[in-house]
This record gives C-alpha cells, sequence and structure tokens, in this order.
C-alpha cells in the first residue's frame, strides 16, 4: 500500500506523493500517472506531485511535477504552494520559509502571517526564444504581441489574434479578451500543436477589469483547461504589466478561485504567487489494484483535462 495525499489550490487539484522513499515503478510509469489522474478510473487530478530529497547544498527538497498526460513538467505556481503546503503541515519545515529544488531551478515557498502561503517563482523571461517560440518572419505590434500564423482563423474568430510570450520556467502564450469566450480549447489546441512552439505551450486568455484585476481562464499543456493556473496567472500578470495594462500587485480571479500576484516590471526581480492551498483527504493506493487496473482500464488514464513545463 502507498500513501498519497489529494490536495487542491484555487481548484487546481493534485494527487501527492511523499517520494523520499522511492515509488515503485508503476506509479512512476507514464500510463501510472495517466491512472491515477483519470477521474473515472483513477484518484483524479490535474497533476501529480513528488516530494523527494535534493542533494543541492542549501536545499530542502526536490520537487517533481507530473501532468495529467504523464509527461514530467517543470514547473507549476499552484502545485508549489500545495507541496509547501504538503510540508509545513507534516512539520518538516523549520521556518516559515522553504528552498525547493525544480526541473527550472530553485524556488522560495513561505508562509505569510496571515496563514497564505506565497512562492518566489524567480524572474520572468520575455525573449520568445525561452519559450521556445519561433518568431522569424512574424509580425509583432509595439507591445511585443506576436500574431502566429493561422490558417484556419481559429484566432480570428476568437477575438485572440495577437499573444504576449512568457516563461516562468515554463511556457506560456497570453492574450487578452473576454473570459467568456467559447473559443478557447480550440485556440490552445491550435497554439499547441503549432511548428512554431516545438515544445508546446499554455495558452492563457486575461480580461482586464481594472489595473489591480483580471479574469482569468488557461488552457494547459496535457492537461486540457484547469479551474486555475498559478504559472499562467503569473505569465498574465507580467504580459499585463509589460504591456501597461495593469499595475501590481494584481488579484487573478480563476474559476476556481482567486490568486494575488506582485511583480515589480523590471525583467530581473522576482513574480510572486499567493493563495489558498488545501488538503482534501488522504487515501492508501493497492499497488496490485493498479497494476490490475492498468491491465483492465481502456486506453488506461487517458489525460483528465494544469503545466510540460506544465
Amino acid at each position: 500500500m502507498v500513501e498519497f495525499f489529494k490536495m487542491h489550490g484555487a481548484g487546481n487539484d493534485f494527487v501527492v506523493f511523499d517520494a523520499r522513499t522511492p515509488l515503485p515503478p508503476e506509479l512512476m510509469s507514464p500510463e501510472g500517472m495517466r491512472w491515477l489522474c483519470d477521474r473515472r478510473y483513477g484518484v483524479g487530478a490535474d497533476q501529480v506531485l513528488l516530494l523527494e530529497n535534493s542533494d543541492r547544498l542549501g536545499v530542502d527538497f526536490r520537487y517533481r511535477i507530473f501532468n495529467a498526460d504523464g509527461h514530467e513538467v517543470a514547473q507549476c505556481g499552484n502545485g508549489a504552494r500545495c507541496f509547501a503546503q504538503f510540508v509545513f503541515e507534516r512539520g518538516l519545515a523549520q521556518g516559515p520559509v522553504i528552498a525547493v529544488e525544480t526541473a527550472s531551478g530553485v524556488i522560495y515557498p513561505r508562509r505569510l502571517e496571515s496563514g497564505i502561503l506565497e512562492v518566489d517563482l524567480g524572474p520572468p523571461r520575455l525573449d520568445p526564444s525561452a519559450l521556445p517560440m519561433d518568431v522569424a518572419g512574424l509580425a509583432a505590434d509595439g507591445q511585443g504581441l506576436y500574431a502566429p500564423e493561422d490558417p484556419a482563423g481559429l484566432a480570428q474568430a476568437a477575438g485572440l489574434e495577437r499573444f504576449f510570450p512568457v516563461s516562468m520556467g515554463n511556457p506560456h502564450l497570453v492574450a487578452f479578451g473576454p473570459v467568456e469566450s467559447p473559443h478557447l480549447a480550440d485556440v490552445g489546441a491550435w497554439l499547441q500543436a503549432h511548428p512554431r512552439l516545438p515544445e508546446s505551450v499554455n495558452v492563457g486568455l486575461a480580461e482586464v477589469v481594472d489595473q489591480h484585476r483580471i479574469r482569468l481562464r488557461v488552457f494547459e499543456r496535457g492537461s486540457g483547461e484547469t479551474l486555475a493556473c498559478g504559472t499562467g496567472a503569473c505569465a498574465a500578470v507580467v504580459a499585463g504589466i509589460a504591456t501597461g495594462r495593469l499595475a501590481s500587485p494584481v488579484t487573478v480571479e480563476a474559476r476556481g478561485g482567486t490568486l494575488q500576484v506582485r511583480w515589480s516590471g523590471r525583467p530581473t526581480d522576482s513574480v510572486f504567487l499567493a493563495g489558498p492551498a488545501q488538503t482534501v483527504f488522504e487515501g492508501r493506493l493497492s499497488l496490485d489494484r493498479l497494476r490490475a487496473a492498468l491491465r483492465a482500464t481502456p486506453g488506461a488514464g487517458t489525460a483528465s483535462g494544469s503545466e510540460r513545463t506544465s
């Protein structure tokens, strides 16, 4: 039996394992991850999070993330807060700040006096090559928004023709427009398969309410649209500040809850993400039943629809 924990941050939900003792290979396989995230045949989640030991000097833990499609990714903002909450709830940290190794670098989650968790996600990268995105020959407006080729007219039909590139350790394209657009999934799927984006991308649609508030939807690589996306919230705020639409701090209203993002606007300064993180329940997983499920489940664990770097 393997113990697991179900957590969420603003509706972005996770299966979390203490993997300081290595997990069985069945769980670590792409099929095992897909089964865990499947909302009909498995536990159900946007992503799987692992707590591991780190070999790096001055770092407390290693944090690994797997999307619902079984791919390991480099960063997840809501997951980082849930990871930190997991550590604090179990008394594994001595102070209010922890240093956590991720595939995209070291991050520093901390517990504020209010009890809310905030994560220093490091500086954003606004160079399209950080996604990576090939912009050779593409038209960009004066604010740095690009218009990828759209032969089917999907973005044009949705009124989302221009996109701002932001890397938060994972790749994002942000468009500005009404969040009730029915075309987000179509636009997201088109961009995620676009030849100019060889590693795919997360696609965000931000609606500016005022300088300090936006509404946001995000269509994530490997998971589809999620109720919230932490790095997506950061990317949208960075894009909004960089283009003069927003001023820090910014409240981000996602479909699953509210997040707070602050950034100075200086490219070398970190982006900070704050919001809720909650444990929902604990469970035990039988490996015999997992093996049987992987043999018996049709299309074992197709993605259930957050962040390949997510």
